[in-house]
This record gives structure tokens, C-alpha cells and sequence, in this order.
């Protein structure tokens, strides 16, 4: 079978904070009326998130990047449209520029009571919004495989999704804080390498027959297998504040995927390094964005954001022509040329303080700016 003939499905989840327009602070709670218009979208799912003040969005299985961009574009209008009706507004972050985690409260459904009697405190400190991208292979031997194969691009990734520059107020100096916050719960960060679906089977049963996790869905490192779909679910970005961002990176994941299932198909792999090694990229990505460079652990060099975002594009060049993605590949180029959302609400930040703004004006600004952005191009 080639790769024309195969399906690389593929969709997105996106979690959004809730703004009070006035004060641009995170609202205490969503109205019972505004939940129920957000439950009811015109396409895909909507379902609250473990704090109060977050919405959660799902696309529907689309056929390719187009349809996705599409469906993206549409719910992340409705929901805005739909909590403007409140003097809300939504923001597509990793952290609010300013809000404290000690001031929210959790969703009060037996799923989220039970991780919050579970985890305690570091779950109350999860003021972090993510972005999931779902890939189908139907094999799940193939999904393994690739899994531990398309570990080496998470920091790539990481890198161009960089929008948590901010907690709690301050300036925390990273592109991307959201793991920093993340990785504080069990079971986060890179997976360990299976040698097959049996063998991560086996695994989780200990996890599962000792009652430590109900099942696999509280396994939520980087990149895992979908307990609800047959697909590949990556999880190690921020959210891209510009849609469009999202769906390069979502284009750029999904050829990944079809060029390592192509190698599988022709009894070839990426070569697969350690997680001490693969980690270490994941911390510069986090740390500074796209600015500074990954280590090419094949060359045993660092290698510049520029020239690695070209290699990987020619690496998966084949592919995006197959799944009609070569547009959103280039696209990769401008993010890395001009900055993540990080980059851009440091920039506002800066220009209001030099601007005569007190710290907590200029956040403010910093909120204003998410809010534009968030729904830029819809």
C-alpha cells in the first residue's frame, strides 16, 4: 500500500481562558446560560475544562489541513461570538499574562473532583491551557512505532508554539512556561520507547491492576496514543494565539507522521534517541523559543531554528505535497523569521512600560493584544 492510499485523518483540540473585558482578569465562573450555548456548537464538541474559567474545543475527524483550518476558524469564532454576548472574551494562550491560581476554582464534576482529591496541589496550579493534535493510523503496532520515532521532533514543535511567556505577573524569562507548570502532575513529559502495543499494553496494566490510574488516559506525556480514537495524539505545544500558527504546526505533526509511517513501510526509521537527550532539546524550546538553537544529536551540534525549520521541511516535503500541506510548511519560515505569541507579548509589554504604563497597565495591554489576536483572520 502506498502513501496515496492511506489516511492520515487528523484533528484538533484547543482550551481557551475566559476575560472579563473590563477588568481582563480570568472570569470567577462561566454562566449556566453561556455554558449551555457553548455545549451546543455548530460543528465538533465543546466541554468545560478542569478550572471554571476555560472552554475546551474539539474539531471534528477532517480529511486534511484545509478542512481543518476550516473547522478551527468556525469554532473558535463561535465561542468567541458566544462569550462576547457576556462582555467575555476568549484568549488563546498558554497563561494568563497576570491571573493567580490560588483564585480559581475547578469544574465540580466527579471527574475533575476526583484528579483534584488525587493531586492536590499541583493540580490547582494547573492555569495552563494546551493544544492537541490528533493523527489516524489505524495500525497499532504502526502507532508505537512511530510514537517513539516522532519523539525527536517534539521540542521542534515546542519551539513555534511558544505563548507563556507570563505568570502570575511576572516575566518568567521562558518562551513557554506551560510545562514548567505541567510537568509538576505524574505521568507527563516524553514516554518511555515500547517495542510494540503489547509491550505498552503491559505497561499500563501494572499502572491499571495495582488501581494507581484508571486507565490510559491518565497518561498524559507529550505524545501518546488516544484511548478514544485510533490516532497518535501529540500534546507537547502551547496554543498558537494566531490560528493559522496552529494549523503549521498541526501540518507540519501530521507529515511527520506520514513520512515515518512511509520509512515503517519500507522496513526503515528515524533513529531513536534517549529521553535525557531529547529532554534536553525540550528545555531550550521551552527556554527560548525559536532564538536560540537545538542540539542535532546526529551531527552532536547545536544547529540554528533557520536551518533545522528547513531540514525539517525537506524531510517531510514528499509527504505535505501528498497531504496538500506544502503551504502551512512554508509558513514555518515566517513564525521562525518573526517570533512566537511569546515574542509578541513581550514586545507589547515592553513598548507599554517604555510608554510610562505601570506593570499592571501594561499587562492589561498584554490581554488586550491575546484578545485581538485570538480571533485575527477568523
Amino acid at each position: 500500500m502506498t502513501i496515496e492510499q492511506r489516511r492520515f485523518t487528523i484533528g484538533m483540540e484547543e482550551e481557551y481562558f475566559v476575560v472579563d473585558r473590563d477588568s481582563r482578569d480570568l472570569v470567577p465562573d462561566l454562566p449556566e446560560a453561556l455554558l449551555g450555548k457553548l455545549l451546543d456548537p455548530p460543528i465538533g464538541a465543546t466541554s468545560p475544562e478542569f478550572i471554571r474559567s476555560q472552554i475546551e474545543i474539539g474539531t471534528p475527524v477532517c480529511d486534511d489541513i484545509t478542512e481543518l483550518s476550516e473547522s478551527l476558524r468556525t469554532m473558535r469564532r463561535f465561542v468567541s461570538e458566544t462569550v462576547s454576548e457576556h462582555n467575555m472574551a476568549i484568549i488563546a494562550a498558554s497563561t494568563h499574562p497576570f491571573a493567580k491560581w490560588g483564585q480559581q476554582r475547578h469544574v465540580n464534576r466527579d471527574r475533575y473532583n476526583l484528579l483534584a482529591e488525587a493531586l492536590q496541589g499541583v493540580v490547582r496550579r494547573l492555569l495552563i491551557c494546551g493544544m492537541h493534535v490528533h493523527v489516524g493510523i489505524g495500525e497499532r503496532d504502526a502507532r508505537i512505532d512511530v510514537m517513539n520515532q516522532v519523539s525527536y521532533f517534539l521540542p521542534h514543535l515546542l519551539a513555534l508554539s511558544g505563548s507563556s511567556p507570563f505568570w502570575h505577573g511576572t516575566d518568567t524569562g521562558l518562551k513557554s512556561y506551560r510545562p514548567a507548570v505541567f510537568r509538576a502532575l505524574p505521568r507527563t513529559g516524553l514516554p518511555d520507547a515500547f517495542t510494540s502495543w503489547s509491550d505498552y499494553e503491559r505497561h499500563v496494566e501494572v499502572l491499571v491492576d495495582t488501581g494507581v490510574i484508571e486507565d490510559a488516559s491518565k497518561l498524559w506525556w507529550d505524545i501518546r496514543p488516544s484511548t478514544r480514537y485510533p490516532t497518535l495524539e501529540m500534546r507537547s505545544t502551547d496554543i498558537a494565539t494566531r490560528y493559522e500558527d496552529g494549523i503549521v504546526i498541526a501540518a507540519m505533526y501530521q507529515a511527520l507522521v506520514a513520512t515515518l509511517t512511509e520509512l515503517r513501510m519500507n522496513n526503515q526509521k528515524w533513529r531513536i534517541y534517549s529521553r535525557m537527550l531529547i529532554s534536553e532539546n525540550s528545555w531550550r524550546a521551552q527556554r527560548y523559543g525559536v532564538d536560540e538553537p537545538l542540539i542535532d544529536f546526529g551531527r552532536s551540534e547545536l544547529v540554528p531554528m533557520p536551518q533545522l525549520i528547513d531540514e525539517l521541511i525537506d524531510i517531510v516535503g514528499a509527504q505535505a505535497v501528498v497531504l496538500g500541506s506544502v503551504e502551512q510548511m512554508e509558513r514555518a519560515r515566517l513564525i521562525v523569521a518573526g517570533g512566537t505569541s511569546a515574542d509578541r507579548q513581550r514586545s507589547v509589554f515592553e513598548q507599554a512600560m517604555a510608554d510610562g504604563a505601570e506593570s499592571s497597565e501594561a499587562l492589561r495591554e498584554v490581554v488586550d493584544h491575546l484578545i485581538g489576536e485570538t480571533v485575527e483572520g477568523l
